[in-house]
């Protein structure tokens, strides 16, 4: 199976890195603080969605600026404490690729998402975060600015997630969708391609665009 692109789109967390041991760290503690009942906190879907909007399906709208902000210092805080890692893969597909031909797309903030991606050596010249964006996945919006920012078709793009919500995001968008089985099964997917993770795949790039192959 080739698949032809003129853009890459990448979410970051579970799809370049794995940042489960910081996300679970700092989310329970955040919850501890902010009187959470286990069972309220396992009822919500934490993966692939703006911290905005998980906080806000858990606290009344006064509190949850401030909740916000008290999450990203706890993640940003956490970061050198060894809680993210590269996943295979991600460092030798991204340098087989032009700068200009990828994005990552993220629903952490900009700034938690500079500090991953700076931990693990990832300069994407493209950032979309949530910050630049009113609606998150599983809305279209993240990966048609991604899109818009690197002037190419949405039509044209491959997004490469490892969440349902992100996922849904790129299909919303007219997007061929890879998905990753780095934090969901395989049957929780629905995507063009399901693969284990990025070292499944080469990229050749020619004058056309990008192609997308899986190794042998």
């Amino acid at each position: 199976m080739t698949i032809h692109a003129q853009a890459l789109l990448f979410d970051n967390d579970g799809t370049l890195v794995s940042s489960l041991a910081s996300v679970d760290r700092c989310w329970t503690r955040w919850a501890t603080e902010y009187g959470i009942t286990a069972e309220e906190f396992a009822r919500i879907e934490l993966h692939g969605r703006p911290a905005a909007e998980i906080a806000a399906d858990l606290l009344p709208p006064e509190i949850v600026p401030q909740a916000v902000a008290r999450i990203e210092d706890l993640e940003v805080e956490d970061v050198p404490n060894g809680g993210v890692h590269l996943l295979p893969g991600t460092r030798g597909f991204l340098d087989s690729l032009p700068g200009d031909r990828w994005a990552v797309v993220t629903s952490a903030t900009r700034r938690l998402a500079e500090a991953r991606l700076d931990a693990v050596g990832i300069l994407p010249k493209t950032l979309v975060a949530a910050d630049d964006i009113t609606r998150g996945k599983p809305d279209p919006e993240p990966y048609l600015l991604a899109a818009r920012a690197l002037g190419v078709d949405p039509a044209h793009c491959v997004v490469f997630e490892d969440a349902p919500a992100g996922l849904a995001s790129g299909r919303a968008a007219g997007m061929t969708t890879v998905a990753l089985t780095t934090t969901h099964q395989a049957h929780e997917l629905r995507a063009d391609l399901v693969i284990e993770n990025l070292s499944a795949l080469s990229a050749l790039v020619t004058e056309q665009g990008v192609e997308i192959s899986l190794r042998d």
